[in-house]
């Protein structure tokens, strides 16, 4: 088989898989799975037959539809770069399906679950293939698609089909603006093909347009959930955990980051910019915002948007290499924290309170273990991988601003904070339910990807142990960064405050909160700083109170234009008036001659007097 058969096979699997699902398996949920997993086993297996040798491509393309001179295709553009993305795409993927199996035992609508895995990473492996925009643009509402499906998967409870709900109108605000820059983007330079798009900026860079960067930004701002769609994601947590491994951490939110690399060459200054400030905005956000949150999930869910901030600041920068960098590793530490997160709802009974667990260390080991390895990579710990790709941001924000330098150091101090928050409560102490007593250890098929997730979260940094095949891009980036005058200043640096901002973050956690404390200290000591923590700046309230009071009134007023003016008087009134103007002219018909004849008279009369009033 060629490489361009290899990655059919890799998209085309999981859309096979959903529909055998669909059709064939709905009430047979034991074989659902399997035949899922076996198919994420598989996109792995082509993904890694498919990878071109270093500096090479797999460029393919078949028309799609044809109207006249404006032509769709659908095509695949698999380089350094998406090979890097669909590896890592491919292979947790392939660890969340396998821990999904011991996770979903017990779901009834687990046939539905897995096929909703399996349609998403159809989708998913669409937008890393794609060669122009508009088979983006598809894969990525089949994402949104998915995200939808999965997140609303427990049907029967209110808060899954609110956030499912909230997801999908959310990203579709953003996606309105990536659909409108496409648009642009084809007319301003007549093609939407990513190769070619990229060889017109480098024979006229005059012709990168701050309109179009803008537009398609808008989409990865709904996607990886930046300022203001950024409100998404923590619902998002109502969804199965492993929806939250793959979707919210590893897979979805990254995409929009991905999609930002794919068209950096899009990016005038002034948007990179602004890009660089919103990601170091949303880093300092999310970090305050997690201290008031005791759901174990939505602390992570808040530490995603941290670190996709951390991402969005990297791109800015200028360095799309290092941003695709802390993607991967993110990828890695964060799945492992999610599936970690978990483990312990699932042995702790479907608890998520972390003020009602306590004592997890002594009776689930493993989890405990792989768990800490992700807090130490998420927090940058030396020798981890959140090290390598978190100091590189750090160090290309210190060359460049002290600002957004001194904003992200300070990111990284509240990441610290609240995962040791996190570590304290949860691990050590005594139990504080009933739920948390009877805690136990997760079964092989949930530890096995916990194990070599936190392998890949210890030694996933280390770029001498990537296949030369893989993150190009990455090295690239690095090397960029070396270049810079005062680098080897700055890293030492960033050394030292990084590693002080891990080491008190955690250890003062730990001296503020206490072991297995009972109740958020926070919150007795200061309760108008917590409440403001909670609030999180009032989001949601304000979200609320617009559609609630005004766009709703608004609607409600189009609403009545539509059924009295535009129904009522255009629609039926002219019908009305034709209709009236029919039952007059039918009243003359009466089919009498003496009728005809005096009609025939006052007809004559008529024209009599106006010939009169002429002349």
């Amino acid at each position: 088989m060629t490489a361009t058969q290899y990655l059919l096979a890799t998209l085309l699997t999981p859309l096979a898989s959903a529909a055998l699902i669909a059709f064939f398996l709905r009430r047979k949920g034991v074989l659902a799975s399997l035949v899922s997993v076996a198919a994420a086993a598989a996109i792995f297996a082509f993904t890694v037959l498919a990878i071109p040798a270093p500096g090479e491509s797999v460029v393919a393309s078949w028309d799609w539809l044809t109207f006249g001179h404006f032509n769709v295709s659908m095509g695949f553009l698999f380089d350094g770069t998406s090979a890097t993305m669909l590896t890592m795409v491919a292979f947790v993927g392939f660890l969340i399906h396998v821990f999904s199996l011991g996770y979903m035992a017990d779901d009834k609508a687990r046939a539905r679950f897995f096929g909703g895995l399996s349609i998403f990473m159809f989708s998913m492996i669409g937008i890393i293939l794609a060669d122009n925009l508009i088979m983006i643009f598809i894969f990525w509402e089949l994402v949104g698609f998915s995200s939808y499906m999965l997140i609303g998967h427990y049907l029967d409870t209110e808060e899954a089909a609110a956030a499912s709900k909230k997801a999908f109108i959310v990203n579709r605000i953003g996606d309105l603006g990536f659909l409108v820059g496409i648009v642009y983007a084809y007319w301003h330079f007549g093609t939407t093909n990513l190769s070619e798009m990229q060889g017109i900026v480098a024979a006229n860079s005059e012709l990168i347009s701050a309109t179009i960067a803008a537009l398609l930004a808008c989409g990865f701002i709904g996607k990886s959930a930046q300022f203001p769609l950024h409100v998404w994601l923590p619902d998002a947590m109502a969804g199965p955990t492993p929806v939250s491994a793959l979707i919210h951490a590893a897979t979805m939110v990254a995409a929009g980051v991905y999609f930002l690399i794919r068209i950096a060459f899009l990016f005038p200054e002034s948007i990179l910019c602004g890009i660089a400030v919103l990601g170091t905005c949303v880093a300092v956000y999310a970090g305050f915002c997690a201290y008031g949150q005791n759901d174990i999930k939505k602390i992570l869910a808040y530490s995603t948007l941290s670190q996709l901030g951390y991402m969005a600041a990297a791109f800015g920068l200028g360095f799309p290499g290092v941003a695709l960098f802390h993607l991967i590793t993110h990828a890695f530490f964060k799945a492992l924290l999610f599936l970690g997160a978990g483990s312990i709802i699932h042995g702790c009974h479907h608890e998520q309170d972390i003020f009602k667990m306590g004592g997890i260390f002594g009776k689930m080991k493993i989890t405990s273990i792989t768990f800490l390895l992700g807090v130490l990579a998420l927090c940058g710990v030396y020798g981890f991988s959140g090290f390598y790709s978190k100091d590189a941001i750090l160090i290309a924000a210190g060359l460049q601003g002290n600002v957004l330098f001194a904003l992200l150091t300070l990111g990284a101090f509240l990441t610290a904070g609240y995962m040791g928050r996190l570590v304290w409560i949860v691990f050590f102490g005594k139990p504080k339910s009933e739920a948390a007593e009877h805690a136990h250890e997760s079964g092989l098929t949930m530890l096995l990807p916990l194990i070599l997730l936190a392998v890949l979260s210890v030694a996933g940094g280390y770029m001498s142990l990537w296949p030369e095949q893989l993150g190009q891009i990455i090295r690239d980036g690095k090397d960029a960064l070396h270049h810079l005058e005062g680098y080897d200043a700055m890293h030492q640096t960033v050394l030292i405050l990084g590693s002080a901002a891990a080491l008190v973050g955690l250890v003062g956690s730990f001296f503020f909160y206490g072991a297995g404390a009972t109740e958020d200290r926070l919150e007795k000591k200061a309760g108008p700083v917590y409440g403001f923590l909670k609030a999180r700046l009032w989001f949601d309230e304000i979200y609320g109170y617009y559609v609630a009071k005004i766009q709703q009134r608004f609607a409600n007023l189009l609403s009545v234009l539509d059924i009295f003016v535009i129904k009522g008087v255009f629609v039926r009134g002219t019908a009305g008036v034709v209709g009236l103007f029919g039952m007059c002219s039918k009243s003359l018909h009466v089919g009498n001659i003496h009728g005809y004849v005096y009609w025939f008279l006052l007809g004559l009369i008529f024209f009599w007097v106006v010939a009169i009033g002429l002349f």
